[in-house]
């Protein structure tokens, strides 16, 4: 499998396109009419203020108060980076904003404040307290980070929590309570080394003698050593609470006889020689960043019996931040709490523990490449766990309300865990799955228009992100003049360009094309002219050949055209199988549109091969098929002969015995609206319906070009399905990210 290479351009070009940044804000609520705007302005708007000036507990009810985080930073210890400033930090506030909506579906603004005094950070964020549910701090060093968060905590009646120091320590908690467990130990028997005495190592260490861990049985060690009481070089307040009562001096004295070691440290802090003298059965947490203390192999290679965790996504059992916040937030918010306290903090470290020990599902086995089973390379639930929205923000919101720190207690606790799963927008999971499939099928895809600047950029993202093999048409020279203009000639090495010119089988081809075409029309001269010149016909025979495993294509050309360049190599007609499924991903939302590509005008029989095509397709994007056929009628009425097809075509699919969920026909609302289909009790549909069987070719391309010019919808195909190879046609109006996604689907094989 290739390893993921990001350079410095891939990072500046994300976070300059399409718009500057990583959020932008949109409104929630009409603002069109003269109504709209007296309602959200004046005179409206005063009605909920006098309501919150009545009683200041309705803000959450007549604001975004309640779902709105800000995370708070002046850029003093930025991730790995040292003290850049307010503005430098941007970057990283914005990206933690978006993860909060990402994961938890919390809104989040990023705010970065230009002071190193405390008293003057504080002051700013106690007068912006009224705005926000919460307060995330960020990137702040110590000791200030923790007088800031003592005292606003004071000062503040919402939760505020610096994520540095606790989000480290849930994470850690969840998983130290699993490798003890594996491992038959208890929290209150086992001695504990920490490295690194800063904000996360302190917190750390806090939250597991909160937990049960003894304070004599607790070591922490900073650059000059051990903390021991007595000690007065190096020290302040905090370090100071947890000076232990020993003999040993050095980090390799403290290790000798432990069962656990913490690191948040710095790389190669720990020696094979420390690990040997750990007990039996050692818990090793070497979570520095970018490089552990040690790392598994490294610690493996002396004691078998180690349980490894580290900070990092290619080892085992990561402890990441992004399993803790969002959920704690999430929960903290549902019940308007006034704080975060240690006791949410361990409920969310306890339910992480208990996810871990349970079955994982097929999607995210499948995201990650194979079966992951609680043990000693499986302790801590993977970031994409799709339970984690339903299932940590519960816990927490059990915690706060038992601890009494809930304005607003949840009374039905299970309509809420199953409002938390349907909160979660289910694109984001099915392209991250398909990227993980590519990436462990490493197929070789065709990017047939290598003249095109976004095909290149989306061949280079193919390979750096580890997904595989690109192949370029195109002429060398125009390709490596194109890559140079674009800022990309560092890439010019990475790709591999084909063309007639410069490949061994031509001459197959040729062979090949003018056996398909000679009673077509087509004489030996077409036949070489197709095959040496048209990119798209030479595309189409390096695949037949299994020269490659994918193709992408039509960022040039339209799809129509580009189709029947295709057909003179595949049979890719309206009687040979072949449909087009487009999918459109919309607010949270993904919908399945056929056939956008090949049938013109679909008989009944037609259609129901396109409702098993398009169901086929779901099915390989994780989707559990409910197929509507859809009309401007719906069930017969009104009665209309251009409808009669669409009235017909289940009754094809009744005889066929799928094993899908069908229904029809009917109008676009009754198909996606749950209201409106209500009215309709006896449809088969047991939800709406994510494949849309239109009536002709020309009603789907209307559909899907309306959807994405005035909805903004995202849209992935057409999606050609029916082929013996996996070729995939996007559209002129493509960006970058849409032909990434085009070839992440071929080399998936969807269809």
């Amino acid at each position: 499998m290739s390893k993921a290479k990001m350079t410095r351009e891939d990072a500046l070009a994300f976070h300059l396109m399409p718009t500057p940044g990583k959020w932008e804000v949109t409104a929630t609520v009409p603002m069109t009419t003269q109504r709209d705007l007296s309602l959200a302005y004046s005179p409206g708007v005063a009605i909920p203020c006098e309501e919150i000036f009545a009683d200041p507990a309705t803000a959450y009810d007549y604001t975004n108060k309640g779902n709105l985080v800000a995370v708070i930073s002046n850029g003093t210890a930025v991730l790995g980076l040292g003290n850049l400033g307010a503005l430098a930090s941007k970057p990283v506030m914005e990206g933690k904003s978006v993860l909060f909506k990402r994961f938890a579906d919390v809104n989040s603004i990023d705010i970065e404040l230009d002071t190193e005094d405390p008293d003057a950070f504080c002051n700013a964020v106690r007068l912006m307290g009224p705005t926000f549910g919460g307060i995330n701090l960020e990137d702040i060093k110590a000791p200030e980070c923790f007088i800031i968060e003592q005292r606003l905590k004071e000062e503040m009646d919402i939760p505020v929590f610096h994520d540095d120091q606790h989000g480290t320590a849930v994470i850690c908690a969840a998983g130290l309570l699993n490798a003890l467990h594996i491992s038959g130990k208890k929290i209150e028997d086992v001695r504990i080394v920490l490295n690194g005495a800063g904000a996360a190592g302190i917190a750390c260490l806090e939250l597991l003698k909160t937990m049960g861990a003894r304070h004599d049985n607790c070591i922490m060690c900073d650059t000059k050593g051990v903390i021991w009481q007595g000690r007065t070089e190096g020290m302040n307040q905090w370090k100071s609470a947890h000076a232990a009562n020993t003999s040993a001096r050095s980090l390799a004295d403290a290790m000798k006889g432990a069962d656990v070691f913490l690191g948040v440290s710095a790389k190669g802090a720990v020696t094979p020689e420390m690990v040997s003298d750990m007990a039996p059965n050692p818990v090793i947490f070497a979570m520095a960043n970018p490089d552990p203390e040690i790392t598994p192999e490294e610690a493996h290679a002396v004691r078998s019996d180690a349980i490894v965790a580290t900070g990092r996504s290619d080892y085992p059992n990561q402890v990441n931040n992004v399993l803790g916040f969002p959920y704690l937030f999430r929960g903290a918010l549902d019940i308007h709490a006034r704080a975060i306290n240690d006791e949410m903090k361990i409920a969310c470290a306890h339910a992480l523990a208990q996810l871990a020990r349970e079955d994982v599902p097929e999607e995210v086995a499948v995201a990650y490449g194979k079966k992951l089973t609680f043990g000693r390379d499986y302790i801590i639930p993977t970031p994409f766990d799709p339970r984690l929205i339903h299932r940590i923000p519960p816990a927490v919101a059990r915690a706060g309300m038992a601890t009494g720190v809930a304005r607003r207690p949840i009374i039905d606790m299970d309509a809420y865990e199953a409002s938390l799963k349907s909160r979660m927008d289910p694109t984001a999971n099915i392209l991250r799955g398909l990227n993980a499939r590519a990436r462990a099928a490493q197929a070789s895809v065709i990017f047939t228009e290598g003249d095109d600047a976004r095909v290149l950029r989306a061949a280079i993202a193919y390979q750096r992100q580890g997904l595989g093999k690109a192949l370029v048409v195109g002429r060398t020279k125009d390709v490596e003049a194109l890559l140079t203009a674009e800022g990309l000639a560092d890439a010019i090495e990475e790709l591999e360009v084909v063309n007639a010119a410069n490949t061994p089988h031509l001459e197959t081809y040729k062979a090949f094309l003018y056996e398909r075409l000679q009673r077509k029309g087509h004489d030996r001269q077409d036949v070489h002219r197709l095959a040496a010149r048209d990119r798209h016909v030479f595309a189409a025979l390096m695949l037949a050949h299994g020269h490659a495993d994918g193709m992408v294509t039509g960022a040039t050309r339209k799809s129509a055209h580009v189709l029947e360049l295709i057909n003179h190599v595949f049979d890719a007609g309206p009687h040979d199988g072949a449909v087009g499924v487009t999918a459109v991903l919309n607010r949270g939302r993904i919908v399945l549109i056929a056939d956008t590509l090949v049938h013109e005008w679909p008989d009944q029989n037609d259609l129901a091969d396109i409702a098993e095509r398009g169901a086929a397709v779901a099915r390989d994007l994780g989707l559990e098929p409910r197929v509507a056929f859809l009309s401007f009628s719906t069930f017969g009425y009104p009665v209309s002969e251009r409808a009669e097809k669409m009235h017909v075509a289940p009754t094809v699919l009744d005889a066929r015995g799928v094993d899908f969920e069908y229904e029809g026909e009917m109008t676009v609302d009754v198909a996606l609206n749950p209201a409106a289909q209500a009215h309709y009790p006896f449809s088969r549909l047991t939800g709406p319906a994510n494949v849309l069987v239109v009536p002709a070719r020309h009603s789907a391309s209307i559909s899907v070009k309306l959807l994405q010019e005035m909805a903004g919808a995202t849209v992935i195909g057409p999606i050609l399905t029916g082929i013996d190879k996996p070729i995939q046609i996007c559209s002129t109006v493509s960006t970058v990210n849409d032909i990434l996604n085009m070839a992440v689907i071929a080399a998936c094989k969807v269809g």
